[in-house]
């Protein structure tokens, strides 16, 4: 029998009943909750040399547990050398229990280990309680061994939610751990 991921026991336990106190919510199923986490990794330079999407390919699979897919050029743009078809990057699309365990090693390890870190954005929503996270560096993640990397890459982390708006997002994030910098962001015009 598989154990259940700790931060669905903190979200069940804790984060359910502190939101229906925050919005005022009286159903249950009422309450935003995290739906899946994309991790995307853009490689423009695999234009010249491929080796770079298999390295990216290994590490996200050693990153999220889950083996991700090859995105694939969709148009011929002459200028970047790019054709139709061709790799340039991968993702990975977590639901359920790896989400929980990904999200946890996010918040607890990964995200204190960057260098200055004075916490995250609360800017980055998409206006539908969505967050999208950029990472400079697959280093920060413990699971990656430095000695093996050739080249460091970045990657977006987009946290999907059934939150209906920024704000709800912005609570469901700040109770399940995340670590936003300053206060809380400005309504959009």
């Amino acid at each position: 029998m598989a154990t259940k991921a700790r931060l669905r026991d903190h979200y069940q336990s804790s984060v359910i009943p502190a939101l229906m106190k925050d919005f005022s919510l009286k159903n249950v199923m009422a309450v935003p909750k995290i739906e899946k986490v994309s991790i995307n990794v853009g490689m423009g330079e695999a234009t010249g040399n491929q080796k770079l999407i298999d390295s990216a390919v290994q590490e996200l699979a050693t990153i999220t547990g889950q083996k991700p897919i090859v995105t694939k050029a969709r148009k011929s743009i002459a200028a970047f050398k790019l054709r139709e078809g061709m790799s340039i990057g991968c993702m990975v699309t977590l639901r359920g229990d790896r989400m929980y365990e990904f999200l946890d090693r996010l918040l607890t390890v990964a995200l204190p280990r960057v260098r200055d870190f004075r916490g995250v954005s609360p800017k980055s929503f998409d206006g539908r309680g969505n967050y999208t996270l950029g990472i400079r560096d697959q280093l920060i993640f413990p699971e990656i061994d430095y000695n093996k990397v050739d080249k460091t890459k970045g990657m977006n982390i987009t946290i999907q939610t059934t939150a209906r708006t920024d704000a709800e997002g912005l609570a469901l994030l700040k109770h399940m751990g995340m670590p936003f910098s300053g206060s809380r962001p400005e309504a959009r015009a």
